[in-house]
């Protein structure tokens, strides 16, 4: 099988309350951006394990003027830094800059950044975990054929108080924990 056909098994990742803290007044700064140490051991299990991990990333404060695209660069060049220093790193990442009110056909839950991720690394979305702590996260899985997982981290706890979400939707406590599940061959995730 040559390379062009070839799948990659891809985790796609929401990056605010999955991989770092999130804040209800947006992370504006690299200064702001502070990671969940166990995702990023955790990403780094994954990328022992052979999958390509993309980031799909909405960032309104952009539009909303709280920061711009240079700053949100430095804060992927921490995160970058923080994962190679637990010998981690993503394949990928995509954001999206637009504000809720003018919405593209990529700001979550429309597809559009999963789509860009999927096509990059020729993957089956039917075989590719979305993980996020959104109802947007969610829904965008489900717009894009990816099979969704919660996490309680960032507004995970909130997000599954409100319900309205897919039936027996895997709800972890957090990224390491779905890490620990979907690598163990035991485990109906895997």
């Amino acid at each position: 099988m040559n390379k062009s056909t070839q799948t990659s098994k891809l985790i796609i990742l929401d990056r605010d309350g999955v991989i770092n803290l999130d804040s209800d007044d947006y992370i504006k700064s690299p200064d702001e951006w502070v990671a969940i140490e166990s995702s990023l051991r955790a990403i780094g299990r994954l990328n022992d394990a052979g999958f390509r991990v993309g980031v799909a990333t909405n960032q309104s404060g952009i539009a909303r003027g709280y920061f711009d695209h240079v700053t949100l660069a430095m804060m992927h060049k921490k995160m970058s830094l923080a994962l190679s220093q637990v010998g981690a790193h993503v394949d990928a990442i995509e954001y999206c800059p637009d504000h809720p009110e003018q919405a593209g056909p990529d700001r979550k839950p429309n597809p559009g950044m999963a789509h860009k991720l999927l096509q990059q690394f020729n993957a089956d979305p039917s075989q590719t975990w979305f993980v996020g702590d959104s109802q947007s996260d969610i829904q965008c899985a489900v717009n894009a054929g990816c099979k969704p997982v919660l996490v309680l981290t960032g507004k995970g706890q909130r997000t599954q108080a409100k319900g309205k979400l897919p039936k027996d939707l895997p709800i972890f406590e957090n990224l390491s924990a779905f890490v620990d599940a979907l690598l163990d061959q035991k485990n109906s995730l895997s």
